[in-house]
């Protein structure tokens, strides 16, 4: 147990580690939980351990035997939720919302023969907000350290709503959704996949315009019932997006920042469009892709390339 001065006080708090559970990770499977423990190191401050398995059949090597940079953004996500249950003591019950997700690897720091894939998120929380005795909005930083060294960082932000809270703001939707993909998926290898049901996104007969193929059966993307696309889902139909958009080269998003303007529903076609932004010098080409709904935008999202692994500095 150690002291932490608190203006003219003090509390005590545990020194850790303390396990995950699957609940406070949202996981139902413990192949897709990835954070193992956590501990407190100061006030807003935490420090989660994770593990980063060598094969995983949804978040497979990239770039000559890389860990996945969305294997790091999906480790982010779960520390955040960790750290809301554990660290904050935020009910099983509540929905954390995300409104913006913002993420940095060096690809070169990410190679799986490297050593275990043993991680440290080191997790700095500011902007808290409460309400009703609970945590209702937050900012969380991260730094992703393995052996030592910074392999990623990124940058979170959200709200967290009560049960009776959420019902309200999903009235007649906030009921579990069941879908199944009703239009063909586009060839797996032109999305960096191997297996059709890991496809997110069909052709249309408009360049650079894809509709998003949902099937709530999805052992990884859908654990647990939902009431509307999860948000991660999303950042990998994002992806192929720009692996589409990119033909030329493999795309893998070495940095990229999502924003969430409303909940994509089930049910409704969600259109997913790329826009190629101009190369850089370095001869990298960044990819915006939208998601609409209704005549509505569901989000934005602007993802950069990592460099070959010959040419990464």
């Amino acid at each position: 147990m150690k002291t932490t001065t608190i203006g003219e006080g003090s509390i005590q708090l545990p020194s850790g580690p303390f396990p995950a559970s699957l609940a406070q990770l949202h996981r139902a499977r413990e192949a897709d939980a990835f954070p193992v423990s956590w501990t407190r190191t100061r006030d807003d401050h935490y420090s989660v351990l994770a593990h980063w398995p060598g094969e995983h059949p949804y978040f497979i090597p990239v770039h000559g035997h890389r860990y996945d940079p969305l294997l790091v953004t999906e480790t982010m996500r779960q520390a955040t939720l960790l750290v809301l249950h554990a660290g904050y003591g935020v009910p099983m019950g509540h929905h954390f919302l995300l409104a913006e997700l913002q993420f940095t690897c060096r690809m070169n720091r990410l190679a799986i023969d490297d050593g275990p894939g043993e991680v440290e998120v080191q997790v700095v929380c500011s902007d808290v907000e409460r309400a009703r005795g609970h945590v209702s909005r937050l900012r969380v930083d991260m730094v992703v350290r393995r052996a030592g060294s910074t392999v990623a960082t990124g940058v979170i932000l959200g709200r967290i709503v009560g049960p009776e809270a959420y019902r309200r703001i999903r009235g007649d939707r906030g009921v579990p959704g069941f879908e199944v993909p009703r239009t063909p998926p586009v060839t797996a290898s032109l999305v960096g996949r191997s297996r059709p049901q890991d496809v997110l996104l069909s052709p249309t007969p408009q360049d650079r315009l894809w509709q998003l193929r949902v099937d709530t059966g999805h052992p990884v993307l859908f654990q647990g019932e939902k009431d509307h696309v999860p948000g991660m889902l999303l950042l990998e139909a994002a992806r192929q997006a720009a692996e589409l958009a990119t033909p030329s080269r493999p795309f893998v998003p070495s940095s990229g920042r999502m924003s969430f303007q409303r909940y994509a529903e089930f049910g409704t076609p969600c259109w997913i469009r790329a826009h190629v932004l101009p190369a850089s010098r370095a001869g990298t080409t960044g990819i915006t892709i939208t998601g609409s709904q209704d005549d509505g935008a569901v989000f934005l999202a602007e993802l950069s390339p990592a460099l070959p692994p010959a040419d990464e500095r």
